[in-house]
């Protein structure tokens, strides 16, 4: 045969082959968005915002550990690997699928304000706002409590074998990763004055760059307390004595009381059914409602005929964002403290109403909240195992490196939650002593017909809902798969109604496109949407996926994620 002829046969089976594989060939680079494949495996599967964590992960797998411990594990290594996103010093929440129940099952493990500071003496030192750093951003860390509850009911391996490889990272060592080490720069020239903060995260006097090896041996320390003793390892004892001394040595208000009297809570998650499919997320203090708020919306619109990435289709969610926000502001709080409407905001003759204020070609500058009842940096992650068990996990010490406030004999920061409350006496939302402030963080998740099919999450302050909302917009209305779903650009918009009170950006918020959305710049701006030309916050997602015999995963590149099966 002929060089010639060589060439062609080849040429000729390429194209069969390319032809045979539409799906590659229609992501090429410089289209409107790239997109890598999905993960595929049969036995378990993992998608965190850090490699390594997902390696803890499928290490624990492989172990015979459940899809619980695996998170777990998972969620322990971000906070050596990702210290700004999340720790042991913040709170946690959680969807599981049982599959021994058959059903999914919520934990609030959110922490509460201090007992032992009052509304009057917080308005005294807050000056008309909670500082979003500091001592008084500071509630009871949740995060700890939350892994016990989970590892009681569902773990299979002990506590200490689950956090070995998140104590191997903090005693030997890791390479700080790319997007980290970026946020750590940021955070680190804002917070190298506060209290331990340095000492931890700035070692030789700055912070990590890319590539560096860092290590925590004081936060190893910390954890082998917590695989030794679970809950008394944290709440009690040593590491519970040197926290408070800490957080009152420098203005803070948290006492040992606190710590031993806190106790997360299994809750019943709150859903929506939208075009056939359940989507659940956890009631408040969480923010979940208002992403099923926004889809009872949506549903009154067809969304794909306006199409994938239409100014017509953006403008609707943004809209009903709107919508959704202020409701959020009026309404959601803890509801032991203040009575929340859930079933009220979930109806569908609810959403009817709100719907039929969106203008399809002006934005709106400040809608009203509706009422029902009338006549900041976080880490998600998802694991399933091989029974079928699936975990939605998300955790937070809300900005990065929360409160900035780090205790350096523990090697962790205290998270700034606190901030979240209100000072004003009329809002549901008002400081209370032991109360849990309203929380952004917010697990996802979708059955259809009582099986367990996606479980999924978005990361990132108030970008959470609407970013969960886009996703799940793709996924259901354009029919994208998991990881172009998430790999789709995206908006974001700030500066509407916010639970803790504080002055709004006046004209309706500011509205971040994405690059893959810069053509639509002029038209939205016709429509009367103020954009924003800074860097915003697009979330970070993660997704696992039930199909048949066989996992699926993803995880977006806008972090240094990763998703992993076996």
């Amino acid at each position: 045969m002929s060089e010639r002829s060589r060439w062609t046969g080849l040429l000729v089976l390429l194209g069969l082959l390319f032809a045979q594989s539409a799906s590659a060939t229609d992501r090429p680079v410089g289209a409107p968005f790239e997109t890598r494949s999905e993960v595929l495996a049969r036995h378990g599967m993992a998608a965190t915002s850090q490699p390594l964590a997902t390696q803890a992960a499928i290490e624990i797998l492989r172990a015979g550990g459940s899809a619980v411990d695996a998170a777990i594990a998972a969620n322990a290594v971000q906070g050596v690997v990702e210290p700004m996103g999340c720790g042991i010093g913040g709170d946690l929440f959680a969807l599981v699928w049982d599959t021994k129940e058959g059903r999914l099952v919520g934990l609030n493990a959110s922490g509460p304000a201090p007992m032992g500071l009052s509304l009057e003496q917080l308005r005294k030192e807050a000056q008309g706002f909670i500082p979003p750093r500091g001592p008084l951003s500071v509630s009871v860390p949740g995060a700890v409590d939350g892994w016990v509850e989970l590892h009681s009911r569902y773990g299979r391996l002990p506590m200490a074998r689950v956090l070995e490889p998140a104590i191997r990272y903090a005693r030997e060592g890791f390479p700080v990763s790319e997007v980290i080490a970026w946020a750590w720069r940021i955070e680190a020239e804002r917070l190298a004055s506060y209290a331990g903060f340095a000492e931890i995260f700035m070692p030789g006097g700055r912070e990590p760059g890319k590539g560096a090896l860092f290590s925590n041996p004081r936060l190893a320390d910390t954890l082998e307390r917590i695989g030794a003793g679970g809950r008394a390892g944290f709440y009690e004892g040593e590491t519970a004595e040197q926290l408070v001394a800490f957080h009152r040595a420098n203005g803070g208000y948290l006492s040992t009381e606190d710590l031993a009297n806190y106790h997360s809570e299994w809750v019943a998650p709150i859903s929506t059914n939208y075009r056939g499919y359940d989507v659940w997320s956890t009631p408040p203090n969480s923010q979940g409602l208002a992403a099923l708020q926004m889809l009872n919306i949506l549903e009154r619109f067809d969304l794909r005929a306006m199409g994938a990435g239409s100014a017509d289709l953006l403008h609707t969610l943004i809209e009903a964002k709107k919508l959704a926000f202020e409701d959020r502001a009026r309404w959601y709080a803890d509801p032991a403290f203040a009575e929340v409407p859930i079933e009220a905001l979930l109806s569908k003759e609810y959403a009817a109403k709100r719907a039929a204020l969106i203008d399809p070609l002006h934005a709106s500058t400040r809608p009203e909240p509706g009422n029902p009842i009338a006549g900041g940096d976080t880490i998600y992650l998802s694991v399933a195992d091989e029974s079928g068990m699936m975990v939605s996990l998300i955790q937070s010490n809300f900005s990065g490196f929360g409160s900035g406030l780090t205790p350096p004999t523990l090697g962790f920061p205290l998270q700034n939650r606190a901030s979240l409350f209100s000072l004003d006496s009329t809002s549901p939302n008002v400081y209370a002593p032991g109360k849990r402030p309203f929380h952004t963080i917010m697990p996802g998740f979708v059955t259809k017909e009582g099986k367990p099919l996606v479980s999924l999450g978005v990361m990132g302050g108030d970008m959470q809902p609407q970013g969960l909302v886009q996703v799940l917009v793709n996924l259901i209305d354009f029919g994208m798969d998991l990881q172009e779903a998430g790999d789709a650009p995206r908006f974001y918009h700030s500066g509407s109604a916010e639970p803790t009170g504080r002055p709004m950006v006046e004209g309706g918020g500011l509205l971040s496109l994405e690059r893959g959305y810069g053509a639509l710049r002029e038209e939205l701006a016709k429509r009367g949407h103020k954009l924003n030309a800074e860097r915003a916050n697009y979330g970070g997602y993660q997704a696992v996926e039930k199909q048949g015999e066989i996992w699926v995963g993803a995880s977006e590149s806008r972090k240094d994620g990763a998703a992993a099966g076996y």
